[in-house]
């Protein structure tokens, strides 16, 4: 099969289109056939990424854990799935990802495709889908008529945080630059602030709940607008090694959980969120998705066609 593999340390990495053995299930696994998996640039910097679970270092390994497709083969007596379901996931960072024409997954990390969106789309919802969930309901513990600032709106996650809140009947606000202010606002955002011309401490105050995408300074200048017993949330990469005790309680690292993605294929079938995707592009350029050449202007996530 034909699989996108990194090469490289970290400051020189780069990605090579190979011919390498298709995966053989194990006891409890799926083989799927992947029709697109999604690019998340700061994936190459990962932990896991780079290191086995012992610590080890990681060579020649398959990129994108984030997938929709089909499954060709089951385990003996795997119960649950069937071969030739249309499905969506998000499987092990230790392993081989979905960069590749085959990919090894779990029922536990799999759930059924929406079926009112293509498999382009169905790529994108995993990992923005489930850390927006995770971020505003699990850690964030965000309930109906409370306020939550979204830092990064427009991207991703961000995206996925604006429909979900809205939905959950919060008020949102979020930052974008200028040119996405619209975007947002036909996602659901009922207070949008252009970070380029407007600090948003002096737009937002007692929320309950702050999102950060960014990190840096915004993560550091969100705990200025949060009311008494409310909440700061981040996913952002540069926090996860910080020593200060607020910083490490605000940082998750998404998890894969079959039944948020069976909640998220409901909101998709019934309407009430819509994933974006900002570019596709083939699997032959997998090298300029990775490595973009000028920064993404578009909102969403950008999209690995990996086959028709």
């Amino acid at each position: 099969m034909k699989a996108i593999r990194l090469y490289g340390s970290r400051g020189s990495e780069r990605v090579v289109l190979e011919e390498v053995p298709i995966p053989k299930i194990g006891a409890g696994e799926v083989l799927v056939r992947v029709h697109a998996t999604a690019i998340t640039p700061g994936e190459l910097q990962w932990y896991p990424t780079l290191h086995t679970p012992k610590g080890d270092p990681r060579s020649q390994q398959i990129l994108s854990h984030e997938f929709s497709g089909v499954i060709e083969e089951i385990a003996p007596g795997l119960k649950g799935v069937e071969r030739g379901d249309a499905v969506y996931g998000l499987n092990n960072w230790f392993i081989d990802g979905a960069a590749a024409e085959y990919c090894i997954s779990t029922p536990a990390e799999i759930a059924p495709k929406p079926r009112t969106i293509d498999h382009l789309q169905s790529a994108v919802v995993p990992i923005s889908g489930l850390t927006a969930w995770q971020a505003l309901f699990e850690h964030g513990k965000l309930e109906a008529g409370q306020k939550v600032l979204i830092h990064g709106g427009a991207g991703g996650v961000g995206s996925f945080a604006i429909q979900l809140a809205a939905w959950k009947d919060a008020l949102v606000a979020t930052t974008v630059s200028g040119t996405n202010a619209e975007f947002v606002r036909n996602l659901g955002a009922d207070q949008v602030i252009d970070y380029q011309k407007s600090n948003f401490e002096e737009a937002v105050r007692d929320a309950d709940l702050v999102l950060d995408l960014v990190g840096g300074e915004t993560l550091m200048r969100s705990f200025k607008v949060i009311k008494k017993g409310g909440r700061v949330v981040t996913v952002a990469t540069n926090a996860e090694s910080s020593e200060d005790p607020a910083i490490k309680e605000a940082f998750f690292i998404v998890e894969t959980k079959r039944e948020q993605l069976f909640e998220l294929t409901k909101l998709i079938d019934a309407g009430k969120i819509r994933p974006i995707v900002s570019e596709v592009f083939p699997f032959e350029r997998a090298d300029q998705a990775y490595f973009p050449i000028k920064k993404k202007a578009a909102p969403g996530k950008s999209v690995l066609r990996v086959s028709a």
